[in-house]
């Protein structure tokens, strides 16, 4: 009787083996590429490999670079934009009060000239509003534009009611001149300061958009050192100085990084420098005169309330000591003389103006006090506010021109710079590809 046959366990390794089965083509397919890194056409192979994705690797990043650049300092122009259309929009309202106030003065039927001026700066706030609201970036800020629109339509109507009680000689006029103000002071102006210093943070944030597009240089400068990596390899391994191809390739991304980097970084000194001058300079200059019209108001509304109006001499101090402080602000942020008389010697030329006023007032010959107030001659306060009124106006469109225009023109070279860099890149690639190719069919 034979004995039953018996079946030994499979040694671990063999085909049997479950474990050894799963692990095998893994260890085959590693033990092929070991295999053919140890020979020169598979080293050949991989040097491609490393040649091809530098130069793509500096190419897409020049091109990430050059349009993220661009795009920021597109934002950071349209919201400047904003904001100087923002500030433009409360001087138009504080302008249009100035005038009704002062004009409040003269009693019965008010100057033709000052209540067109005053209908001017409420038609150009009333059409600014949506204009504005339409290019908002966020729903908040369009909504409060849009309470704004409202509130200015209160506002020309109770002046209209003021208007309307003085020409008839009611005290009852004073009384919705003051609701008129404090409706703009209370409900516009600081809607208007909210949507202003949101606008104005944006623009900070693009600033600091446009500087974070520096990073990505340095993935530039990491595929030309791969690059020369390959070809310095390639020279000791053949014993060959140049290779055609890789140093057209060569010269393909030495000039995109070098177009890249240019762009970006005098991109970077283009929003810096407009940043601390015209954009700075703009901003200061509106806001001062913004400061100085109401000033303006008050000083009005001083010689309106008969002896009783030392809380608004106090604020027109207080606003025209802050406007002095911004002016001195514009004036440092830009270089250069433009010529003619600079805000800060009109300003205090009108404030002088006012201290005749006051001393007239206080001096107890109302009359002459409003007389001078409401003068249109020369010499007058109402001639030095609007010498100095008309020239930070024109301060104001030439820094916001210039600021805008520095800003688009970096953004255009950004972008230009971008494509450079992702054309040349994948120029760069071919080029590598080629003279890679040159070396490999030679082991074929």
């Amino acid at each position: 009787m034979t004995a039953p046959a018996t079946t030994s366990p499979a040694a671990p390794g063999t085909v049997g083996d479950p474990a050894a089965g799963n692990g095998a083509p893994a260890a085959t397919a590693a033990g092929r590429f070991s295999a053919g890194l140890a020979t020169t056409p598979g080293r050949l192979a991989l040097a491609t490999t490393v040649a091809v994705v530098a130069c793509l690797l500096l190419g897409v990043t020049g091109f990430l670079a050059g349009s993220g650049q661009s795009s920021a300092l597109h934002d950071a122009q349209r919201d400047a934009a904003q904001l100087v259309g923002t500030q433009e929009l409360r001087n138009d309202l504080v302008s249009a009060d100035a005038t009704a106030t002062n004009a409040f003065l003269v009693g019965g039927l008010e100057p033709t000239e000052a209540r067109a001026r005053y209908e001017a700066n409420l038609t150009d706030a009333a059409q600014a509003v949506p204009s504005l609201a339409a290019t908002a970036r966020g729903s908040g800020e369009a909504a409060d534009l849009a309470t704004i629109s409202d509130a200015v339509q209160r506002y020309a109507g109770l002046v209209e009611s003021a208007r309307a009680n003085n020409r008839q000689g009611f005290p009852v006029g004073a009384a919705y001149l003051d609701q008129a103000s404090v409706a703009l002071r209370e409900e516009v102006l600081p809607t208007l300061d909210e949507v202003a210093v949101s606008t104005s943070q944006r623009v900070d944030n693009d600033m600091g958009s446009v500087s974070l597009a520096q990073v990505l240089l340095l993935f530039v400068l990491l595929g030309l050192v791969a690059l020369g990596a390959v070809q310095l390899w390639l020279a000791r391994r053949t014993h060959r100085v140049l290779n055609t191809g890789l140093a057209a390739a060569s010269v393909a991304l030495l000039v995109g990084g070098l177009v890249a980097a240019a762009a970006v970084l005098g991109g970077n000194g283009v929003a810096r420098s407009v940043a601390s001058g015209p954009y700075a300079a703009t901003v200061a200059t509106s806001q001062a005169l913004s400061l100085a019209t109401d000033a303006k108001s008050m000083e009005s509304f001083t010689l309106i309330k008969r002896g009783s109006g030392a809380d608004f001499e106090e604020s027109y101090q207080t606003s025209l000591a802050s406007a002095q402080d911004l002016l001195d602000e514009a004036a440092n942020a830009v270089d250069g003389d433009t010529g003619g008389s600079s805000p800060q010697d009109l300003l205090a030329a009108w404030d002088a103006k006012h201290a005749e006023i006051r001393k007239l007032d206080d001096g107890g010959d109302w009359d002459a006090a409003v007389a001078a107030a409401t003068s249109t001659a020369d010499d007058s306060a109402g001639a030095a506010f609007t010498a100095f009124s008309d020239r930070a106006h024109a301060e104001v469109e030439t820094t916001s021109t210039a600021a805008v225009d520095r800003l688009g023109s970096a953004a255009t070279t950004a972008q230009i710079a971008a494509w450079v860099a992702l054309v040349l890149g994948v120029a760069g690639a071919v080029a590598a590809t080629a003279g890679m190719n040159v070396r490999l069919k030679e082991y074929r």
